[in-house]
């Protein structure tokens, strides 16, 4: 019976590790972006969220996802949310670290870097909505008056306080949104639900308003951020949950989203009854308004992008590491070596360029400088939200067949990453509105596309693959023809661009080179695992943390 009751040949669990310190790109790229004065903070996060207890809660709010109630016993409406209680504890965790506010609460140089890292590690991919959304409805509401005065101090609040009472009552506060509506999605100037002035109208005023959502983002939350038409045009409002006077605000929950990833968060079909809202900002600016919300969720769609990757690389190494086959572990095989090699130089190309992201929405400088790292930041948020959720879900698709079988099961927790790995390309705007977004930005603003050639161009004569690829590229952006058509193209060949100079820079030469030959120079095939003859893969797995 002993042949069939132990356990051979199968990797320990991988859990009580330091996730920071094994991953020296990351590392590397918070002390080189001005953020490593959080590093002890970022390391103790990282450490907490791989130990067992919280992974267990991960797969928890996974496998019991939330429920919708809308009425009570008797029959009272009352549109709650039920989450599993490792819901809570993952937010209480988050929270507590900071992962919703630290740019806010740290006026200083590199804290949206740190920010960054801590997002980058997190435990649970849903339960990073309602933190994402929460982060990046400061800045609107940093501009809204007396608004921002009474919900910033929620916001940002360290205290994670799940009880369905009005804010005021709270601890802490958490912010959602709601844009979209089934007969427009992405083009929300088609949106048909309205607001009406309650008392002449105007920024802060009270309004009412009638309509719906099609995608109502973490309606747990305390309040959101919503696109209605007003008499002055398409205008974005803040809705809380109960209204001044105690009462629960009349959103009707019609029914949670059925999603094929990102099941421990709660995304809802909404209609509002004459719901109780304040304008922010002007009538008719609702877009406007509202972008800086979207830029801030688009840099943490690249964020959780480049963190599943590499926790898709930690996975597929770890097992390499203890499964042998034909005499031989795993990562001693050269065709494995070369796959995961290769996975490893797309993660750290990902992390490179979400942490220089990053960095452009500090802004801690004034003149010159600050206006080069706004324009640098308007092109780069769509190019790097583009292409680096574009290769989420390959890297994690490949990841998971390392483990073969093994891989496939549930319990690997695989499969749960992969099917989380398609939503952050979707969310905020899906490929083709990136794209688009792209093409308006350089066409509206050539100023912000000439900032991302200089980043570009500081590693000019580092590497002669990246200066002819760079040399074609702004050839090919100078044919004003077909442009629409050639976008994905465009943007494709402008973050790998920007990948490749940040690499030549700031990583291993013998990191550098080989992206260089296979993405740019096109001595790489078309799936992981083609990294040319002579790379160097111990250099690369040992970077990235592999044994």
């Amino acid at each position: 019976m002993s042949a069939t009751i132990d356990v051979l040949n199968q990797a320990p669990p991988l859990s009580g590790y330091d996730p920071l310190e094994q991953n020296r790109p990351l590392d590397e790229g918070l002390e080189r972006e001005g953020g490593g004065w959080a590093r002890d903070d970022v390391a103790a996060f990282g450490r907490r969220a791989r130990q067992p207890e919280v992974q267990d809660w991960a797969r928890l709010a996974n496998e019991n996802p939330p429920r919708l109630r809308t009425h009570d016993r008797y029959g009272r409406r009352i549109d709650e949310v039920e989450f599993h209680p490792a819901w809570h504890e993952l937010l209480t965790l988050s929270i507590g670290h900071r992962v919703h506010a630290l740019p806010w609460l740290e006026d200083r140089p590199g804290a949206h870097v740190a920010r960054a890292a801590l997002f980058l590690l997190s435990p649970e991919a849903g339960h990073g909505c309602p933190l994402s959304m929460t982060y990046a409805v400061v800045p609107v509401l940093r501009r809204a008056g007396e608004l921002g005065d009474e919900w910033i101090p929620r916001l940002t609040s360290t205290a994670y306080d799940p009880r369905f009472i009005p804010a005021a009552g709270k601890d802490g506060a958490l912010a959602g949104m709601g844009m979209t509506e089934k007969q427009g999605g992405s083009d929300v100037r088609a949106n048909v639900t309205v607001a009406r002035p309650l008392d002449g109208g105007g920024p802060g005023a009270e309004y009412e308003i009638t309509g719906h959502k099609w995608f109502f983002s973490a309606p747990m939350c305390d309040v959101f951020l919503v696109l209605a038409q007003a008499e002055g045009g398409l205008s974005c409002f803040l809705m809380p949950r109960w209204t001044p006077d105690g009462e629960r605000n009349a959103l009707r929950l019609q029914r949670l989203k059925d999603k094929l990833g990102n099941r421990s968060n709660a995304s809802s079909e909404v209609e509002f009854d004459g719901a109780w809202a304040q304008l922010v900002g002007e009538e008719g600016r609702g877009v406007p308004t509202i972008i800086e919300m979207v830029n801030h969720t688009r840099l943490d769609c690249a964020i959780g992008a480049a963190g599943g990757m590499r926790e898709a690389v930690e996975q597929a190494t770890h097992h390499a590491a203890y499964r042998s086959v034909f005499g031989r572990r795993l990562l001693d095989q050269p065709l494995m070596r070369n796959v995961l090699a290769d996975l490893c130089l797309e993660s750290e190309a990902a992390t490179a360029s979400v942490v220089r992201l990053a960095r452009a929405f500090d802004n801690p400088e004034e003149g010159e400088a600050r206006e080069d790292e706004e324009l640098f930041r308007r092109l780069a948020t769509g190019v790097i939200k583009y292409w680096t959720c574009k290769r989420a879900p390959a890297v994690a698709g490949e990841a998971l067949e390392c483990l073969g079988g093994n891989g496939y099961v549930e319990e690997s927790g695989m499969p749960r990453l992969y099917r989380e790995m398609p939503l952050n390309s979707i969310w905020e705007g899906s490929g083709n509105v990136q794209c688009l977004d792209v093409l308006r930005a350089i066409q509206k603003s050539p100023e912000s596309l000439t900032a991302l050639l200089a980043e570009i161009r500081q590693a000019r004569g580092g590497d002669h693959r990246l200066d002819i690829f760079v040399n074609e590229l702004q050839s090919q952006l100078e044919r004003s023809e077909d442009l629409e058509p050639r976008a994905r193209r465009l943007v494709e060949r402008l973050a790998l661009a920007l990948q490749g100079s940040l690499l030549v820079r700031h990583a291993l030469p013998e990191v550098a080179d080989a992206f260089c030959a296979s993405r740019l120079a096109g001595d790489g095939g078309r799936a992981f695992g083609t990294l040319p003859v002579g790379t160097d893969f111990r250099v690369i797995l040992e970077r990235a943390g592999a044994g």
